[in-house]
């Protein structure tokens, strides 16, 4: 997700911990769990679509009961992520998790906790199935991190 306004060297940059509480701010308008539901629905449909060559089977991702797939670019300065699923909560959930980690340093990343996902109680909200694929797409997102690091270093 390329988002101008999360791009390094735009002054209104909003840092990681930022993003996460104006995520926050922008569930609790919601009163039930079923517009959020749809809130999440509605963002997964902002996602840009990829494109075949971002769709490889390498950019799929185990551990999601429906199909993710994540492609990365960038380096260790610069992460950029792209994804989408043929689930339409699932996507709004990618479309939060880039949200938050697409255009940041892969040092940002690893040091950030997901606290949005706690502090809206995501956690006992999804299904156990989609619980377990949205820490699958982070733990992805971590590790593409991870991995620039070490091309950094070497």
């Amino acid at each position: 997700m390329s988002n101008p306004a999360n791009a390094p060297g735009n002054d209104c940059h909003p840092d990681i911990d930022q993003v996460q509480d104006q995520i926050v701010d922008e569930f609790s308008l919601f009163d039930d769990w079923l517009d959020r539901y749809q809130y999440i629905i509605d963002l997964g449909r902002k996602l840009e679509p990829l494109n075949d060559e971002q769709m490889r089977d390498e950019d799929l991702l185990p551990g999601c009961q429906s199909s993710v797939w994540l492609h990365a670019s960038g380096n260790a300065d610069l992460l950029e992520f792209k994804a989408n699923s043929d689930a339409a909560i699932v996507s709004g959930l990618i479309y939060l998790l880039l949200r938050v980690y697409s255009g940041r340093s892969a040092r940002e990343i690893i040091e950030s906790e997901p606290r949005f996902v706690t502090e809206l109680g995501l956690g006992q909200h999804l299904s156990a199935t989609r619980a377990n694929g949205l820490r699958a797409m982070l733990e992805a997102i971590q590790t593409h991190a991870r991995e620039a690091l070490r091309h950094e270093r070497n």
